[in-house]
């Protein structure tokens, strides 16, 4: 297969510079869940540390821990999918820091004999239900903190939480009791360090959002919210780019060689085009492992094709508009049998 996924460190950098710019004076974590959005997690994580970020929201402990391997002892890498007492052992001693947002978890760091205490950022649970402590239980849970804090169990480090980004009365409801919740471990004697609360859409829009961190991962790919403001009013633009290469011509069009076992959804087919050398063509059938395009002259097994992304037509949020999704979806699809190639490393 001669089909693979490019990404352009330098573009990625420049979208950084930007993120940094637009969060400040918050610090920017770089999320890289998913193998950095299907970007790459080595290369991504390299540029990023070379270009100043100092901190990345890994998602779970095993990622955690292959970017301490990649940066090395000096970044703050921020994990919030913590499966229990193994994951908070494997966790401090990658010296992650760990959001918890379950008292169970609180309970079991009494029980383990950690080498150095655990970095804790207590999740409080403003409304959106993915995890967190609910406001009912904060009191309860800011008192077991306290009780870890005194045993030299855990350093306090942080408050946080999730906020939907569906609409600013949603957010601003979620932010009171966020404040409220730091407020309450302030008069608990658990002065957090870090407060974070906005993702890339808040922490673009709304400053009073930004806090200490602000975590933005899909923006600093290139990736616009769905029905959102675009790329360049945002002052991002696409890292990647899905390529293929035609295998064959005939009746049916262009044949290339990604189909949706590569991460193209099928219901795309027939709703958008891509650039060709002599211009628009519609990609008319998308099967398990090829795409048919319309055909255009002097098409020829070989030429490349960029289906999405970075210098196409059409980028992944686009897409993701034609079914329905967000564009981040429509990334994290492309599979990693394709292999990626970087230009700018």
């Amino acid at each position: 297969m001669s089909a693979f996924y490019l990404v352009d460190l330098d573009a990625f950098a420049a979208n950084l510079q930007r993120v940094r710019a637009a969060v400040a004076p918050a610090a920017h974590m770089l999320v890289v869940k998913d193998d950095a959005y299907a970007h790459g997690l080595e290369a991504v994580v390299r540029r990023a540390w070379a270009e100043g970020v100092r901190w990345f929201g890994a998602f779970d402990v095993a990622t955690g821990t292959a970017v301490r391997r990649v940066v090395g002892p000096d970044a703050r890498i921020f994990v919030w999918l913590i499966g229990g007492a193994d994951d908070l052992t494997a966790g401090a001693a990658a010296h992650l820091d760990l959001g918890v947002g379950d008292e169970a978890l609180l309970h079991d760091l009494a029980t383990l004999d950690l080498p150095t205490p655990a970095r804790v950022h207590l999740k409080i649970d403003t409304g959106l239900h993915r995890n967190g402590i609910r406001p009912e239980r904060w009191d309860d849970a800011l008192e077991v903190a306290s009780g870890l804090v005194r045993e030299g169990r855990i350093v306090f480090e942080g408050v946080w939480s999730h906020i939907s980004e569906a609409s600013d009365a949603d957010d601003d409801d979620a932010r009171r009791i966020f404040l409220a919740a730091r407020d309450a471990a302030r008069a608990a004697g658990l002065d957090p360090r870090f407060s974070h609360l906005a993702a890339s859409a808040a922490g673009f829009a709304r400053g009073e959002f930004r806090e200490d961190l602000v975590r933005v991962g899909a923006f600093s790919y290139g990736i616009r919210p769905a029905g959102g403001p675009g790329e360049a009013e945002l002052g991002i633009e696409p890292v990647a780019s899905l390529i293929a290469t035609v295998t064959a011509i005939d009746a049916a069009g262009a044949h290339l060689d990604v189909g949706s076992l590569h991460g193209l959804p099928s219901t795309l087919s027939g709703r958008f085009d891509v650039g060709t050398p002599a211009g628009p063509r519609r990609v008319e059938a998308i099967g398990p492992t090829s795409t048919a395009v319309a055909p255009w002259p002097d098409a020829a097994p070989g030429d490349e094709i960029v289906l999405f992304g970075r210098r196409a037509l059409c980028s992944a949020t686009d897409l993701a508009e034609l079914v329905d999704t967000i564009g981040e979806e429509i990334a994290l699809r492309v599979a990693p049998a394709l292999p990626r190639r970087y230009i700018g490393d």
